[in-house]
């Protein structure tokens, strides 16, 4: 007998539907739903950066659960659909550690330049007396982790073996073995290096403000692995234009796919199109989260991982 039906709320992840045929469910993609079976959708499987707006949640009028497979939800009013009974699940600090693990490497290689160390060897530009141009050592630097959640305290575990010192700041205390600043604008100006690690959404659109990235300064880099809205990109561009950045290294963007012109002329740059969490183990383990959700839901029992209102 076929499952409930659940349908795939975005493109992105329109090549999960058989996955979702596997575990017995009837499916549909949500931009391709007719009249007749808007009713039969039970739960949607979801990519949380994505919005779904309230229009579209009440054409679903038996929509039971919002599955979504990835650790951001921004997409989703939490507290409205719970409020109108449907459940909202995440997968939170299910691909941390890959995401941590791209953070570190994004730092190590844009502080020591590694990408542009390939583009001069590459090129043809290798000079053995550049070895001796000295370059900035990373033992001791001060790394400011914004957001201390599961990838954010990820981070900072993988800091502390190359030296690094970590402190950290959000918008609430918590038990932690790194200092917590007061003001992220405190952490800024005590960091050689910022990473994000924060949440995507409006109550952190913006947050990495111009006058969070000049307290960063001239000699500073900031990472980003947290969501493009997070950090003001016209003010990144312009700090690093200007030499009041350093170096910026980032996985995520304002609009993605970024424009390639947009980035031409910013010196000083290592970007990543938006794969820290996207690994062999990461999505299938994303994948499984809500697929357990789901079946949770379907027998009437406490889901896995609701996401936090």
């Amino acid at each position: 007998m076929a499952g409930p039906l659940v349908a795939i709320s975005a493109r992105i992840i329109a090549a999960l539907r058989p996955a979702l045929s596997a575990a017995g469910y009837e499916t549909a993609l949500a931009w391709e739903l007719t009249d007749a079976e808007r009713p039969q959708v039970r739960a949607l499987l979801h990519a949380g950066e994505f919005g779904l707006t309230p229009e579209f949640l009440e054409s679903l009028p038996n929509l039971e659960l919002i599955a979504v497979m990835t650790a951001g939800y921004e997409g989703v009013d939490v507290a409205w659909c719970r409020a109108r009974g449907i459940e909202v699940t995440y997968a939170g600090g299910v691909n941390a550690d890959d995401v941590a693990d791209h953070a570190m490497g994004l730092l190590l290689a844009c502080a020591r330049d590694m990408h542009v160390q390939d583009r001069t060897i590459r090129e043809g530009r290798w000079r053995l007396e550049d070895r001796l141009t000295p370059q900035p050592s990373l033992t001791g630097r001060r790394v400011g982790v914004v957001g201390l959640g599961h990838i954010g305290a990820a981070i900072a575990r993988r800091c502390e073996p190359f030296g690094l010192r970590v402190s950290w700041w959000g918008p609430r205390p918590k038990d932690a073995p790194w200092p917590r600043a007061e003001t992220l604008l405190e952490l800024a100006a005590d960091s050689d290096i910022l990473v994000v690690a924060c949440p995507g959404g409006e109550a952190t659109r913006g947050l990495i403000s111009a006058e969070v990235i000049d307290a960063v300064g001239p000699e500073g880099m900031i990472v980003n692995v947290s969501r493009g809205s997070v950090v003001d990109e016209d003010a990144l561009i312009a700090a690093l234009k200007a030499g009041r950045l350093r170096r910026a290294a980032l996985d995520v963007f304002q609009a993605e796919p970024t424009p390639a012109g947009r980035w031409a002329d910013v010196p000083n740059t290592l970007l990543t199109p938006h794969r820290a969490g996207g690994t062999t183990e990461g999505i299938p383990n994303m994948v499984a989260e809500a697929l357990e959700n789901m079946r949770l839901h379907f027998a009437g029992q406490p889901v896995k991982s609701p996401a936090p209102a």
